[in-house]
């Protein structure tokens, strides 16, 4: 929720650490989705990030992250080529939180072993769930 909340301010320093923060859960997708897409279609069919009257929260779990990696790489693609830039460069809002999360899971593997994976994994899913969640229960 902390990525969350640093995803919504204007400065630069604030949306790094929003990034830096979603990286341990390789979610940095997230801010980008949210601001750009959620926030412009909530509620509408067109948000998988909203949530169906009556919807689990696992069906919506199981629609919503994927559906919002979508969208986010949509969005960011159309921003970068509205620059004139490659969606594949530096300058992608999704791929700079990408390369935070090798380099910690990287490190962390380095330093601990293989058998630290199922934890990594085990912390990003919960991170996912825990803002798919909040979203699940905001947007009835």
């Amino acid at each position: 929720n902390t990525g969350h909340e640093l995803g919504h301010k204007k400065g630069k320093g604030e949306r790094w650490l929003a990034k830096f923060v979603l990286a341990p859960c390789a979610y940095g997708h997230f801010f980008i989705e949210h601001n750009k897409g959620h926030h412009r279609d909530v509620a509408t069919p067109e948000d998988p990030a909203s949530s169906r009257m009556g919807e689990s929260i696992w069906k919506f779990v199981l629609r919503e992250i994927p559906g919002a990696a979508r969208r986010a790489w949509k969005l960011e693609r159309e921003r970068l080529e509205s620059r004139g830039k490659s969606v594949w460069s530096l300058d992608n809002e999704i791929i700079q939180p990408a390369i935070i999360t090798a380099v910690a899971w990287g490190t962390t593997l380095a330093l601990f072993g293989i058998g630290i994976l199922p934890y990594i994994l085990g912390t990003a899913f919960w991170g996912a769930f825990q803002l798919t969640s909040a979203k699940s229960s905001t947007c009835r």
